[in-house]
């Protein structure tokens, strides 16, 4: 069933989560505390000092580009949504709902709203996070309409941005604006729920929003490597190739369509930020480090000579088309010295809902962002503790 936008809100309002459901929403918080905590010390953090928490818990959430993924919305879901609820002191449901609004939300903006340079995160964040921000201030259906109608002078956002600090910042604007435009909504402010479905159009959307479904349809994709989500497939398939030092590797060709290269927009990086969304760098930085992390994504590590070299080996061939970051599927054929090759195919990377990571996958995933000794912590938390939390270690102004 197709609905008007704002027919969202109805919806939002009757959400009732299942136990799978509620299971995505600890999944899902544990994740985003995680790599929020991991990045405390980033200059992000000192930028939005004295700023409110949405804001700051979402920017200092994304900067790492370690948080979850709605693939068919090509969104970041949960830093949006999670830093909305706990702004406001919701909960599990009040995230489910917000959640698979911005899923519904940004499937019907569509493909062609991504690829023309549009940041979903941001597009589709900022209605969501009124609806997180809405329900947790208990608004009903009328005035959490417009709540996300309030929003909508914010939902922009785009990815020129990626590689710099405005990428992680914009999505920071996206969850606060959200808030605010809750908070004036409960404080009686008008707004015409119909602008939403202007706004939709005036971006580009292409499709129609659908209330069926599951909660947050098709579910969400954790990452194990630090980076962009289009460069998760492409670290795995160059892990999957035999070991060979990589002094004897003197050409990398990559093959894979179109689409998978949208935000990929850094073909020859020189800090970590530009290494997150390069393509050459993720093929080096694998080849290199093995299971890339946070130490492989620093200005060092992207600059060290091995890995230019590396870079400069890698050519990219990239057939025309594609309708999203994991169309088709991803070749690497590695050429050595001695006049040998091997290759790797893949077309779903780990962490992926179909391959889904286990609980071993989250615990080494908290351990690495936050320290062997706040791991069971964080594993641990619930809502009214991770707001607690994020209080205490970023504090709003």
């Amino acid at each position: 069933m197709s609905a008007r936008i704002a027919e969202l809100a109805d919806w939002a309002c009757d959400v009732r989560p299942g136990d799978a459901d509620l299971e995505l929403a600890r999944r899902s918080l544990v994740d985003t505390v995680a790599v929020t905590l991991a990045a405390v010390d980033d200059p992000v953090a000192g930028f939005t000092a004295g700023s409110d928490a949405a804001l700051r818990w979402a920017a200092v959430g994304h900067v790492l580009d370690f948080d979850d993924v709605h693939l068919p919305s090509t969104s970041h879901v949960s830093v949006v949504c999670t830093a909305a609820t706990l702004a406001c002191g919701g909960g599990a449901r009040e995230y489910l709902a917000a959640a698979g609004v911005m899923a519904r939300l940004g499937a019907a903006l569509g493909w062609e709203h991504y690829r023309s340079g549009w940041h979903a995160t941001c597009t589709a964040g900022a209605p969501a996070a009124a609806v997180a921000a809405g329900l947790s201030l208990g608004l009903d259906a009328g005035r959490l309409a417009r709540a996300m109608a309030l929003a909508v002078p914010a939902a922009g956002g785009v990815q020129r941005a990626f590689g710099t600090a405005a990428k992680s910042l914009q999505v920071g604007f996206a969850a606060a604006a959200g808030v605010r435009a809750a908070h004036l909504a409960a404080a009686g402010a008008s707004a015409d729920p119909a602008a939403l479905d202007l706004w939709f159009d005036l971006v580009g959307g292409s499709g129609e929003v659908q209330l069926a479904g599951p909660l947050v349809p098709e579910g969400l994709a954790i990452k194990l490597h630090p980076c962009c989500y289009a460069l998760q497939r492409p670290i795995s398939a160059a892990r999957a190739l035999p070991p060979v030092p990589v002094e004897e590797v003197t050409r990398l060709r990559v093959r894979t369509p179109a689409a998978a290269l949208q935000p990929l927009i850094h073909d020859r990086p020189r800090t970590g930020l530009e290494g997150k969304f390069s393509l050459q760098y993720a093929v080096a930085t694998a080849l290199l480090d093995g299971f890339p992390g946070a130490a492989s994504f620093t200005d060092a590590a992207v600059t060290r000579p091995a890995a230019q070299r590396l870079v400069g080996c890698v050519e990219v061939d990239a057939p025309a088309g594609g309708t999203g970051i994991l169309d088709g599927d991803v070749l690497i054929v590695r050429e050595h010295a001695d006049g040998t090759s091997d290759e790797a195919r893949l077309d779903v990377p780990d962490g992926h809902p179909l391959r889904p990571p286990t609980e071993e996958d989250l615990a080494r995933k908290v351990t690495d962002c936050v320290g062997a000794d706040r791991a069971a912590q964080v594993l641990a938390l619930d809502w009214p503790g991770a707001a607690a939390l994020l209080h205490r270690t970023l504090p709003p102004g």
